[in-house]
């Protein structure tokens, strides 16, 4: 599905990661992809975990808060690959006491920073590589249905991912003309080391698979398979859309009633 086609992936921090599930997934199916790192951390597990692939990816260093940083990244893949055909934006950070706190003491630093890095950052690497889409493309990034809902201990990050599927519909508005697709994937709870630091987020997990259709929990490869459709030609006049991967959790308004026995 992905044969001939070059991306960038943003940013792998470690082998629990969607953004890794979404590299795996795009290379598997014959993309020739360049993989963002944050800092040297992350760095040394990449260089570990890309020996799983079948290709060797391009690492580029990626800090969506560095204008300079992101100024290096599109000369060197325009240098690497010479143009590009889509990408996979997964950055999202937010302070932890402004997760686990009330919204409304939420400081003014901490929600700028949450829209900085979960929201603006899709923007600012669109922009960045948006010169790379010679013959179209396809930017895709995740979300989360705290989006649109309240979620405890979701809090200024719900804000945030709201901004940025506002931004997709924008992105998406304005790029098409140029054939370059936005879209986003709204994914169920996932045992992510991240998803992990959010205060009960065992139980939720637990109750998000009693209360979803399909009875289970979805996984990173979940993920990782969507994100390759929405690169794909297969998704070639899909634009602006929330793609739900998450058991059909979103369409329920309460707890399925469970049968008697006879």
């Amino acid at each position: 599905m992905l044969n001939g086609k070059h991306g960038l992936i943003c940013n792998v921090a470690n082998q629990r990661s969607v953004a890794w599930a979404i590299a795996k997934a795009c290379d598997a199916y014959g993309a020739r992809i360049a993989i963002g790192y944050l800092g040297e951390r992350e760095l040394k597990q990449l260089e570990k975990l890309v020996e799983e692939l079948e290709q060797t990816p391009l690492l580029v260093h990626c800090d969506v808060t560095d204008e300079a940083c992101l100024a290096a990244l599109r000369e060197t893949l325009q240098a690497e690959f010479g143009r590009l055909d889509f990408l996979s934006h997964a950055i999202a950070y937010a302070n932890l006491e402004d997760l686990r706190g009330r919204f409304t003491d939420v400081s003014r630093e901490g929600f700028l920073l949450a829209q900085d890095v979960s929201a603006y950052s899709l923007t600012a690497l669109t922009r960045t590589v948006e010169p790379l889409f010679t013959e179209g493309g396809s930017v895709s990034t995740l979300s989360y249905i705290g989006a649109v809902r309240a979620v405890p201990n979701y809090n200024v990050m719900g804000v945030a991912k709201a901004s940025l599927e506002a931004s997709v519909r924008y992105l998406a508005s304005e790029l098409g003309p140029a054939n370059i697709r936005v879209n986003a994937i709204s994914a169920g709870p996932i045992r992510t080391l991240a998803a992990m630091g959010i205060a009960g987020f065992r139980d939720m997990y637990k109750s998000f698979a009693e209360m979803s259709p399909m009875r289970e929990n979805i996984t990173i490869e979940d993920c990782g398979n969507a994100a390759v459709y929405l690169c794909s030609d297969m998704a070639a006049h899909v634009t602006g859309e929330i793609q739900y991967v998450d058991s059909g959790y979103n369409i329920m308004a309460l707890e399925p009633v469970k049968s008697s026995e006879a």
